[in-house]
């Protein structure tokens, strides 16, 4: 198809830009062909190809977002690039046998009337005669095509040889359109050195066929779509018996050949016509020829089998598009094949929508938009040949090495460049209607099993970076939360999941379940199945979250090794977050929660039942405190997560309005007050996820206030002067309130006398483990402590305590539990909290 358009497009180049700046237009069009071809190379041996050409190369590498969109605008470039040799050929006809306006129809050859009407039916004809082929089918449109090949070849070389055989000779010039019968002469003057200077350098008229004056942009693109035939080889790739062998020989040679005959075409013209010859008769070579009727045959030819074959191009294109359902019902027509194959609905389509574009009426209005079109699509190509080399996938393994990644991207730039100088509205808005296009596809189109190139770049990035993030230059001030939660059934912890969510600041989040199985008495591996339904579950109550499930004997040896083994390089949990253990049955709130409410969703079939009121638990109350244990052992913070699920958080959220939801902060350890601070490591950390908690978007408008527990006599002022301050270094906003808890206290057992190794060393036990003599910590205590904190008004949103360490004396776990379950009881929302890693600077 390149072919057919050389020799009358190179008279138009060179008559208006003149030698040089023709020269460097093929250049410039060729340099960005050349890339292209380089691209479509690769990609077209990399795998079976199908029908779709360019559109099935792009979707497949880019997705179907990327594909789809830009199949559109290949399909409405084919569409445009139709109609555009339509009307060419129209002109070239009417030049030869048009009668001029408001004359008479005459004798001899000129017997065609001229007007808008007239050209559009002169050019329905032809596009039906277009249509006619294409809907026989691709074997009658090859066989026309090499017929076309060896005429327009066998004028190519007529033309040549005419350069040299024909005098000189004036040529008389009638100019219809706009001047009425005036005429001018040009003048072939053969090989002339006078003539080869006056066409150096530009000379840019009026287009007579338009009446615009040209510029280089408005030449270029009307030169560049005579290069589009690149992707008329692709275009067939379904109708190609071996696509990955034909397309990339079949394309370089025409690339070559045609690059070299227009530079020869473009001298010989500068050499031997003058300018108004070459810039007044685009058909002047029918005159100097030395058998003028082969070359009007040639030109109708050629231009006719250019036109079919954008026209059956767009075919291929809209039928891909439809077999691929990326735009639903509204493209199911075009999926209608004959017996044969061939796309006939997908034919008729197309052959309606150049109707429509024929409307146009001038060759070179459209031109510009054809030509950003094409450079769009070759930019595409471009990027996923890029794409694909720089995803360094082990599968592209392309038979066709002559192309890296620079020239990929200097085919994407010269693509760009070249687009917004021909026609920065026309670039502009094609580019915003891509981005409609992707926007649609993104939100509207089903899911493909074709693979995305987003996900081999993002996993090639994401691998370079997590290389990069060495733990050993963690600093305190960039500390963030990276949680992982473990979750029984995700039924009855879908309020926990989204808490947990808000609490992360940005940090890695792990839903983590411990699957009690052994693999050894498994066919398979049972939790393949599952990762569907885990994965989807993320998807639906929007968290970003990763899912880590493991097999496991039981669920403390479960949890150690997703301890262990969970996160990537500096990427790892430093906290576990557990529900609470209690006696509670659990309550199925994943059906009531908004992600599926709202969208009206089937809640995920993957997931068992809430475990009934009957059913035993999956792990002991010794075991739960030994996972406690276990963590902290490892150097992990520890949240204990009790009555998550009674959080209403749109509810707190829509009351905040009239009255900001509250968050309690209790940082003292209740169940040891002889040893109470407020500025160690625990307390730090606690107050951190506190304050954490409060700078999400969500909870942004909640208020913190941070109970002081004082006893008489203690100095409460000058306590919370201290705790003030603290705050103030540690930025966080937050309201004191001074507790009184002397009846409390006086509950507690008397103050113990202080170990060998003085008061430091007492110090740091209080502060690092739970006592031996925990039995000595009452019931009737711990109740009045739990009463004291139901006491502060006005009820919280969510309450945050200090978590003690579980005792070193393991037959103390069930005691221990027993009195957190009394502290926590009836409190609502509570997260009790134990740090051991410090998380706060006053730094800057």
């Amino acid at each position: 198809e390149v072919l057919v358009s050389t020799w009358s497009l190179a008279g138009f180049v060179v008559g208006h830009a003149g030698l040089y700046q023709a020269l460097a237009m093929f250049a410039v069009a060729y340099f960005i062909i050349g890339m292209t071809v380089l691209s479509v190379c690769a990609i077209a041996t990399n795998g079976a190809l199908d029908a779709g050409g360019a559109y099935y190369m792009i979707s497949r590498a880019l997705g179907p977002e990327f594909g789809g969109s830009i199949g559109i605008m290949f399909f409405l470039a084919n569409v445009c690039g139709s109609a555009l040799y339509v009307l060419g050929l129209v002109e070239a006809v009417v030049d030869s046998f048009g009668v001029p306006p408001g004359q008479k129809v005459g004798t001899g050859v000129h017997v065609l009337p001229q007007s808008y009407w007239y050209e559009l039916l002169y050019g329905t004809v032809l596009l039906a005669l277009c249509l006619v082929v294409c809907l026989v089918g691709a074997s009658i449109y090859a066989k026309a095509t090499f017929l076309i090949f060896l005429i327009v070849a066998g004028v190519l070389g007529t033309i040549l040889i005419s350069f040299f055989a024909t005098r000189p000779i004036g040529v008389p010039i009638r100019l219809p359109h706009f001047n009425g019968s005036e005429t001018e002469n040009g003048s072939f003057t053969g090989f002339s050195l006078a003539t080869l200077r006056d066409n150096l350098g530009g000379g840019y008229g009026v287009d007579y066929t338009t009446g615009q004056i040209m510029s280089f942009s408005s030449v270029f693109a009307v030169m560049f779509n005579g290069c589009t035939g690149i992707m008329a080889g692709s275009n067939m790739s379904g109708d190609l018996k071996r696509p990955s062998y034909s397309i990339p020989r079949g394309t370089i040679s025409a690339v070559l050949f045609t690059y070299l005959v227009y530079n020869l075409l473009a001298f010989l013209m500068c050499a031997t016509c003058n300018r108004t010859l070459l810039q007044k008769d685009y058909g002047f070579l029918r005159d100097i020829s030395i058998f003028p009727p082969l070359v009007t045959v040639g030109i109708y030819a050629a231009t006719l089998s250019a036109a079919m074959s954008n026209l059956i191009g767009a075919s291929r294109i809209l039928y891909a598009l439809a077999r691929d359902d990326l735009f639903g019902r509204a493209l199911a027509l075009a999926k209608k094949t004959s017996a044969s194959g061939n796309p006939i609905m997908a034919v008729i389509l197309s052959w309606l929508v150049v109707q429509l574009v024929l409307f146009s009426g001038k060759l070179n209005t459209i031109a510009g938009v054809v030509t950003t079109f094409f450079l769009l699509v070759y930019a595409t190509v471009n990027l996923a040949c890029l794409a694909l080399e720089w995803a360094s996938a082990p599968n592209f393994r392309p038979t066709f090495r002559y192309f890296t990644w620079h020239t990929c991207l200097l085919g994407i730039a010269g693509c760009c460049v070249m687009m917004f100088l021909i026609s920065p509205v026309s670039a502009s808005a094609s580019l915003g209607f891509l981005l409609l296009l992707l926007l649609a596809l993104h939100y509207l189109s089903p899911s493909s099993t074709w693979g995305y190139i987003s996900q081999a770049l993002i996993f090639h990035q994401v691998r370079k970076y997590l290389l990069m993030l060495d733990v050993r230059k963690d600093h305190v001030k960039f500390w963030r939360p990276q949680m992982l939660l473990m979750v029984q059934n995700p039924r009855g912890s879908a309020r926990l999941i989204d808490f947990v969510n808000d609490l992360k600041k940005s940090g890695l989040y792990v839903l983590g379940h411990v699957e009690l199985q052994d693999l050894d008495a498994l066919p398979s591996d049972p939790l393949q199945a599952q990762q569907d339904s885990w994965l989807g579950l993320v998807d639906k109550l929007n968290v970003k979250a990763f899912v880590s499930l493991t097999l496991a004997p039981s669920v403390r040896h479960g949890v150690r090794q997703l301890l262990f083994t969970s996160g990537l390089g500096g990427m790892r949990p430093n906290t576990l977050v557990l529900g609470f253990y209690d006696d509670a049955a659990p309550q199925d709130g994943l059906a009531q929660h908004p992600a599926f409410t709202s969208a009206r969703e089937e809640v995920p079939l993957g997931f068992p039942p809430v475990r009934g009121p009957a059913a035993p638990k999956l792990l002991s109350a010794r075991e739960y405190v030994g996972i406690v244990a276990d963590a902290l052992k490892m150097l992990r913070n520890v949240l204990l997560a009790r009555h998550l699920e009674s959080l209403d958080k749109a509810w707190e959220l829509r009351r905040a309005a009239g009255s900001p939801p509250s968050i309690h902060v209790w940082p003292v350890n209740l169940l040891r007050p002889d040893s109470a601070r407020y500025a160690d490591t625990c307390s730090l950390f606690l107050l951190q996820m506190a304050c954490v908690l409060n700078m999400t978007r969500a909870w942004r408008r909640a208020r913190l206030r941070l109970f002081l527990c004082v006893e008489a006599g203690a100095m409460p002022h000058a306590q919370e002067d201290k705790l003030r301050q603290l705050l103030k270094d540690l930025r966080i906003q937050a309201q004191i309130q001074l507790v009184p808890w002397d009846a409390v206290v006086s509950l507690h057992w008397q103050a113990q006398r202080a170990p060998p190794g003085g008061p430091a060393l007492a110090e740091e036990e209080s502060a690092v483990n739970f006592p031996a003599n925990a039995t000595q910590v009452s019931d009737e205590y711990v109740c009045a402590a739990n009463k004291l904190i139901l006491e502060q008004s006005p009820v919280p949103a969510v309450r945050f305590l200090y978590l003690p360490r579980p005792p070193a004396d393991t037959s103390l776990y069930p005691l221990y539990l027993h009195h957190l379950d009394l502290l926590t009881r009836d409190l609502g929302p509570t997260v009790l909290v134990h740090g051991v890693s410090a998380v706060t600077s006053t730094q800057l």
